[in-house]
């Protein structure tokens, strides 16, 4: 018996901040096949920074894990998910307060 191995490996990170509201949350999804080939969708969700929540769904075929892939993905979206920010670009909070450290020569 020949196994046939599924092409489709889908990954998906994204988040959501808004400092106002002390909300830090990240969700992910992934299309995976099992060893016993079916097609698995894997979600995870929580605050950044934990191991957050795990659901996984199983599927006999790829359009449907697909489906439910971009049905999730569409949703999240509409609340405001979208990818992560490059480090340099998220606004973090000096050391100290908000305003700069100056250096006064003493003498």
């Amino acid at each position: 018996m020949l196994f046939a191995m599924n092409a489709l490996h889908y990954q998906l990170y994204i988040e959501r901040l808004d400092p106002g509201r002390n909300m830090s949350r990240f969700y992910a999804l992934s299309i995976e096949e099992t060893l016993f080939g079916q097609t698995c969708l894997i979600r995870r969700w929580g605050r950044i920074g934990t191991r957050g929540r795990t659901v996984q769904h199983s599927f006999d075929n790829d359009h449907e894990a697909v489906g439910l892939f971009l049905e999730l993905l569409r949703a999240k979206r509409l609340r405001g998910y979208g990818p992560r920010r490059p480090l340099d670009t998220q606004k973090r909070p000096r050391p100290g307060g908000t305003r700069p450290l100056r250096v006064i020569n003493p003498g």
